[in-house]
């Protein structure tokens, strides 16, 4: 489970233990945060497609009233995020896990949107869209890229490194 835009510079405050704690009155106890950016991983949701939307409708709206933060709620399968080193087309030549990025993304975009972040170009920086997920590399560094894959849709982004400890987490 991730969380969108929790957490970042003072804004939109979601204490992870109080999360855990949240997690728990909602019937997943051995809940498992990581850092302080909304990451979050559940033993017990499953990966049923109508499963997850009810979990993420029903912690989005527990969040919202615990905290006052309204923020789209991203799930994924510890199949997903398995499939994710198969799928990246980033990871050749071992790069930096800091300057590889994955953006999860509610739904999967329409080929205008992608269009219109494609028509922009600001190399080196560079990414991918694959169904509900954009990889992105940015050989400098992330915090000086132009490039900003909005497609229109709610999404978050974690780098490498969070994506490969929260897999390690399941």
């Amino acid at each position: 489970m991730l969380l969108r835009a929790v957490n970042v510079g003072g804004h939109n405050r979601v204490p992870m233990a109080a999360l855990r704690d949240l997690l728990g009155e909602l019937g997943h106890p051995g809940a498992r945060t990581y850092l302080q950016s909304g990451n979050a991983v559940l033993d017990t949701v499953g990966d049923a497609p109508d499963v997850l939307e009810a979990f993420r409708l029903e912690l989005r709206g527990a969040i919202k009233e615990r905290f006052g933060v309204d923020q789209p709620v991203m799930t994924r399968t510890r199949a997903d995020l398995e499939s994710l080193a198969d799928r990246n087309p980033y990871l050749g030549g071992q790069p930096d896990p800091a300057k590889l990025h994955v953006v999860f993304l509610a739904s999967t975009p329409d080929e205008a949107a992608v269009e219109r972040v494609n028509a922009r170009s600001f190399p080196p920086d560079e990414f991918t869209v694959d169904g509900d997920t954009v990889f992105v590399h940015y050989p400098q560094g992330a915090g000086r890229s132009k490039l900003r894959v909005d497609l229109g849709i709610p999404a978050t982004a974690r780098n490498w490194r969070t994506v490969s400890a929260l897999l390690e987490m399941m």
